[in-house]
């Protein structure tokens, strides 16, 4: 069977990493197959109206979606014949989300794909299966499969949350804490309760405790919301007991969903953390016909330069879905920075450079009573923390992003030359962290992580308010930047906040009300 290297499948050993030695042949593994989209053309000009702010445009229903833009039934049948030849299984197929999900030995499917799986070793991610090289397809499949995932199994993304550490005395100023409700109120959220929406959350990892989640919101004095638990590729709620690690991202996530919107439904998609678990649970939340989320919120990422092509236009394609369905879905920024700790230069964490979420940096927020009194980048230097944010070298700049640029340390204005993060902010430093209770302990946590599903609260009541879900926001909010509290003081390395949008924090913070409004 003459085959065809796979475009943007390029994969090389995460820097660092000693090889430990092949595979076993008989290990049984799953790997995703990913096709491409039925009536693209038609999609691509859809998806131009809601980047352009169309307002005659309608989200799909996530049926009609599925009808219209799913993967096509002849595709799906190439590469099941495909499986059989190879002797892979066939675990479960989804037109909607244009995924095979195939079954077999290493063996199997080194043969069928044309690559080496051995196992490597890594002083920070531990021991995981890898490739280097491409992958290939047979010629008849070039062109109709656009990813194959899960070959390769290493951790991609990491929580973007922060533990406030033990206080010293003489510390200046003193730190301060806030309940997310007091957030809210501080940003002039409108009222409501979120009731009749589902928020969708996404964790690679960890889980949470009924029981802390029934404490914290009876000590809030708010009727908590009903959560339920997703699990997704062989993940599931899984609390470890370890707060620092991601029970402390999966509970912080939901107990500031929960205290805003304790009328929403939250839905908790749990899944593995490899690129293909990450794609398929954000994946899962968007055509997800019982839960029907309207608002995802996503408090993980890895440095844009960490992902396969591949894997990262298969990503921003489930993103664009969400877009034509008029799910919201915001995404933290990072807490490591203009160089997203990559250790090198000016990087951008994914999936918050996707040009089709809401990316969400952070503030560092000082308050007197309801009124905030000073904001600024959240930047605690090296050691604490500081909001993500940048220019990708990924994706090109948005229509809704034209004519902007971002201003360095130096106060040098550069135009953008490729999608550029944040897009909004919100309170993320420790120093002025949100009060949650994780594995029964009272603590404050701050990090983008914080502020993804802080915006997701709020367009969770703004679509219970409007009856209706106010999908791609990112066109009306770059139309009406006076919706948000501009933040001028302040960098996150090689940022520098300025008048208007900026690499640190985007438009700004909310003003609740006004945002309402703009959407």
């Amino acid at each position: 069977m003459a085959k065809h290297p796979l475009q943007g499948s390029e994969r090389s050993v995460a820097e660092g990493s000693t090889l430990v030695g092949n595979c076993n042949p008989a290990e049984r593994i799953q790997v995703h197959v990913v096709l491409r989209r039925h009536a693209q053309a038609q999609f691509d000009a859809l998806l131009g109206k809601i980047e352009a702010g169309d307002p005659g445009v309608k989200p799909l229903s996530r049926e009609a979606f599925a009808k219209e833009f799913g993967a096509a039934a002849e595709d799906i049948a190439k590469v099941k014949t495909f499986a059989a030849q190879s002797g892979l299984t066939v675990v479960r197929e989804d037109p909607a989300a244009r995924t095979v999900v195939l079954g077999g030995t290493i063996a199997q499917f080194q043969s069928a794909f044309d690559v080496e799986l051995q196992h490597y070793q890594h002083h920070a991610i531990g021991q995981y299966r890898g490739r280097t090289g491409t992958i290939s397809v047979p010629d008849n499949l070039s062109g109709i499969v656009t990813a194959v995932l899960g070959l390769d199994n290493r951790p991609q993304a990491r929580p973007h949350f922060r533990i406030r550490p033990p206080i010293h005395a003489s510390k200046s100023p003193q730190p301060a804490s806030f309940t997310p409700l007091q957030v809210a109120t501080l940003y002039q959220f409108p009222q409501g309760d979120g009731s009749g929406e589902c928020v969708g959350i996404i964790e690679l990892g960890g889980g949470y405790e009924t029981s802390d989640l029934n404490t914290y919101f009876s000590n809030l004095g708010v009727n908590g919301p009903t959560v339920v638990a997703v699990g997704v590729d062989n993940g599931a709620n899984r609390p470890t007991g370890d707060a620092n690690g991601p029970d402390g991202e999966v509970t912080l996530d939901i107990e500031v969903v929960g205290a805003i919107a304790p009328g929403a439904k939250v839905a908790v998609y749990f899944t593995t953390n490899t690129d293909t678990g990450f794609i398929d649970a954000v994946s899962s939340a968007v055509h997800d016909t019982t839960n029907k989320p309207s608002v995802i919120s996503i408090s993980w990422g890895g440095p844009e330069s960490s992902w396969t092509s591949q894997s990262l236009q298969a990503f921003n394609s489930v993103l664009q879905a969400a877009a034509t369905m008029g799910v919201t879905v915001c995404v933290a920024s990072g807490d490591s920075g203009s160089s997203d700790g990559s250790g090198s230069g000016n990087v951008v964490d994914f999936p918050a450079s996707s040009p089709y979420v809401l990316a969400c940096g952070g503030t560092r927020l000082t308050a007197s009573g309801q009124t905030i009194t000073k904001e600024v980048v959240w930047n605690d230097g090296t050691q604490g923390g500081a909001t993500g944010g940048g220019v990708s070298t990924a994706f090109a700049v948005p229509t809704w992003q034209q004519g902007l640029s971002s201003t360095s340390k130096e106060g040098v204005k550069t135009a953008l030359s490729g999608r550029g993060v944040p897009d909004v902010a919100g309170d993320a430093s420790p120093d002025s962290g949100y009060d949650v209770l994780i594995d029964g302990s009272q603590t404050v946590v701050g990090g983008t992580s914080a502020v993804a599903p802080l915006w997701a609260a709020l367009i969770a009541r703004i679509n219970a308010a409007n009856g209706a879900p106010v999908g791609f926001v990112n066109p009306k909010l770059y139309a009406a930047p006076s919706a948000l509290r501009d933040i001028t003081q302040g960098n996150n390395g090689s940022y520098e906040a300025s008048a208007g949008w900026d690499a640190c924090t985007g438009l700004g913070s909310p003003n609740g009300e006004k945002v309402a409004a703009a959407l």
